[in-house]
């Protein structure tokens, strides 16, 4: 599977010719300043929940490209008074077919309003399966005993966590999220965009290592697979 990342926690996912984009906030992320939303392309965009760091170029990208909107009810909703019809509604523990991609909604422990103040739902992560990859993206998210339950379900080609703790875990609670999900390596996200979560790189790739396991911090525009 190809991976591409737009910063923050927003991800691409490329899989036999259809491309998932996660969480599309970009434009208004200063260190994202040189990718250009209008080339970003996209089948479907799965949206974790309605804070507007995870959310704020849905519409404008979902518009453009007519990509179908992966979300909980409450901004599904939302997405239909904004003029996005294309979208497939989901709930914690749901899970459906989507071309390539078989998503299935995780429990994610955060809050979640949408950018004008209205109750967008249960936070969720996803649990992303294809024909030959396994990718579980929690959203954002505290340490739960949950994430003991991804092995059951898929194992994993890697986990994608957030790291820059204050709004979410850190690194070194994101270690044990990686542990007990079965993942052999860890791509980092939700650090340095803003001054509370900026963090220590050489530190927290350290502290994996310690594990015996492998810390991914890719640089914003970068693309890479995974096996």
């Amino acid at each position: 599977m190809e991976f591409t990342y737009y910063g923050h926690a927003c991800f691409a996912l490329h899989a036999e010719g259809k491309t998932l984009l996660i969480d599309p906030f970009i434009s208004g992320n200063e260190k994202a300043k040189h990718i250009d939303i209008n080339h970003i392309q996209a089948d479907y965009i799965a949206i974790s929940h309605g804070h507007a760091d995870h959310i704020a170029d849905a519409e404008a990208i979902a518009l453009r490209t007519g990509a179908l909107v992966i979300c909980a009810y409450e901004i599904h909703d939302w997405l239909q008074t904004k003029g996005i019809h294309r979208t497939h509604p989901m709930n914690t523990g749901g899970s459906h077919t989507f071309g390539p991609f078989t998503i299935k909604c995780t429990v994610a422990q955060h809050s979640s309003c949408l950018p004008d103040g209205t109750y967008g739902g249960n936070p969720l992560g996803f649990l992303i399966q294809t024909s030959q990859h396994n990718v579980y993206y929690s959203g954002d998210t505290a340490l739960t005993f949950d994430m003991q339950l991804i092995p059951m379900w898929a194992k994993l080609n890697a986990a994608i966590l957030p790291i820059g703790d204050n709004f979410t875990m850190g690194y070194s609670d994101a270690r044990i999220a990686t542990q007990w999900c079965g993942a052999p390596k860890t791509i980092g996200v939700h650090f340095d965009t803003f001054p509370p979560i900026t963090i220590n790189h050489e530190e927290a790739k350290a502290h994996f290592n310690t594990h015996q396991l492998e810390l991914i911090l890719p640089s914003i525009g970068d693309t890479f697979s995974i096996h």
